[in-house]
């Protein structure tokens, strides 16, 4: 028994370590294009697999710097192939190192134990297949199911180095017994140690994605915060668009009299020239969209400053009506981020006859159809349903459309997203009412 259960084949631990990082890109942002990515992940197992099927022969003392080689192989290959920050890519470099030792210990252990029974290869190659096919298809999906609902992961230098330390730890126990046979914590026999190596590595990655979940709704609480915070500020907004242009209008309409008197009493050209000038200026704070919804007309007033100043046209086609059975603070929210986004967007057109935004708001079947496009020259990266902000502080954006789709589902609706021949389209369908 003792021969049939001998160390685990290098390529067998290349093949593991590759899979595992396949698995976390699967879930990352990548950075290269789907040619480039299939390159170099054929390449990373080329050089995965050589490194360590060269290197087996070395003593043993080479033993350790050679795994830490090749786990510094997974690192550059999970940095070359996904977009994230080096604290991210370094923490899931640690856990894909740790699920490959599961997988490979897993396998072998069986493969081991089967060899007994029967020496068929098809017999070995379907415990590998099913072993290493069970073990990365589950890691997917709870890595899936955990990150699920966060935007943007975050991981700082005390949780990567956390990371790090139970991925030794949990590495250096399982390998105790290859190392030191008389201790409290090694095995005798060689079945002993595949089983000792095989639990420790499973309760280690029980232990991380414990840790990762730990993670995950802490960056949700804060993500909740700052949607609230989104939804409290455009409603603020809201409010001081309201005082403001409740004072502009009762200005504007003085001042409408005063002049019509003041063009009645003078007769200088002079004058007159400066009255009609005054005049047009006022023309410009005059209302200029009734949507038949005054929180919407509030608001797209509010907006339609910051698009004079920037040369920016807004069309609007809406039946705002329609939108009276919904609170004051959720139109602000929905309407006043949608807006605030493609402002953004198109003045950084260098174009003025290309910044263009188009609102709708139309009735369909028993749901709402709400539609803001705005011209757009960029190409977008999808990450979780959103688009991926291309601002440099990503962690402190995003959370405008976050507190969109959140408003949205609150009255059962969807949200979606298209580009189409440069025109960005954030789409939103709500059943009449808010009743899903």
């Amino acid at each position: 028994m003792e021969k049939v259960y001998q160390d685990i084949p290098r390529i067998y631990t290349a093949l593991a370590e590759w899979l595992a990082c396949l698995t976390y890109c699967m879930v990352l942002k990548r950075r290269v294009k789907n040619e480039e990515f299939v390159l170099s992940t054929i390449l990373a197992l080329i050089v995965q697999s050589m490194f360590l099927v060269l290197t087996k022969g070395l003593p043993v003392v080479w033993w350790i710097p050679c795994m830490l080689m090749a786990v510094g192989f997974m690192f550059v290959y999970l940095a070359f192939t996904c977009d994230d920050t080096k604290n991210v890519i370094g923490y899931y470099c640690a856990r894909a190192f740790l699920l490959a030792e599961l997988a490979a210990s897993l396998e072998w252990q069986l493969a081991s134990f089967f060899r007994n029974v029967t020496p068929s290869i098809l017999v070995q190659i379907l415990i590998l297949l099913a072993v290493y096919g069970l073990v990365f298809t589950w890691a997917h999906y709870m890595e899936v199911s955990i990150t699920r609902g966060v935007f943007q992961l975050e991981i700082n230098k005390h949780e990567l180095w956390a990371a790090v330390l139970i991925a030794a730890a949990v590495f250096a126990f399982s390998n105790l017994s290859f190392v030191f046979r008389n201790t409290p914590f090694s095995g005798s026999l060689m079945a002993d140690v595949f089983y000792i190596r095989t639990l420790v590595d499973l309760a280690g990655i029980m232990i991380l994605y414990v840790y990762q979940s730990r993670i995950c709704e802490l960056l949700a609480e804060k993500e909740l915060r700052n949607i609230h915070a989104m939804l409290k500020a455009q409603y603020d907004k809201y409010r001081n668009y309201q005082s403001t242009f409740e004072l502009i209008n009762m200005k504007y309409h003085d001042l409408k009299h005063q002049i019509a008197g003041l063009r009645a009493e003078m007769t200088d050209e002079e004058r007159k020239e400066w009255i009609d000038s005054l005049e047009q200026e006022l023309e410009s704070y005059s209302p200029e969209l009734e949507t038949g919804n005054s929180v919407l007309d509030t608001l797209i007033a509010g907006k339609m400053m910051n698009c004079r100043a920037n040369n920016i046209k807004i069309t609007c086609v809406a039946d705002g009506d329609i939108l009276d059975f919904m609170h004051v603070a959720d139109i602000c929210t929905i309407f006043g981020n949608a807006l605030d986004n493609a402002i953004e967007s198109v003045t950084l057109l260098e174009d003025p006859e290309k910044r263009l935004i188009h609102l709708s708001i139309s009735q369909k079947k028993g749901f709402i159809l709400i539609q803001i496009n705005n011209y757009c020259e960029n190409t977008i990266t999808m990450k979780n349903g959103f688009p991926v902000t291309t601002k440099a502080d990503s962690s402190n954006h995003g959370f405008g459309l976050k507190s969109i789709r959140y408003t949205v589902e609150k009255y059962h609706g969807t949200l979606n997203f298209d580009l189409k021949d440069n025109w960005f389209e954030l789409k939103m369908l709500i059943p009449k009412g808010g009743q899903g």
